[in-house]
């Protein structure tokens, strides 16, 4: 069984986790790619990041 390694919360269900898209819109980084982190919907705590195929605008505001 996988847990939340901050609150030990049990990581069973696509409902257990939040994905969040991270970009120039939360001010993090200005790019052409989509940035994700996955969350543990108990805590927040942030247990993972990734990356999505390129935006539909190159990443233009």
């Amino acid at each position: 069984m996988v847990h939340c390694p901050d609150c030990e919360t049990s990581l069973e269900t696509a409902d257990d986790i939040d994905f969040v898209e991270v970009d120039a819109v939360t001010g993090f980084i200005k790019a052409s790619k989509r940035f994700y982190t996955a969350n543990c919907a108990a805590c927040g705590v942030t247990i993972g990041s990734g990356v999505a195929g390129a935006k539909s605008n190159g990443g233009a505001a």
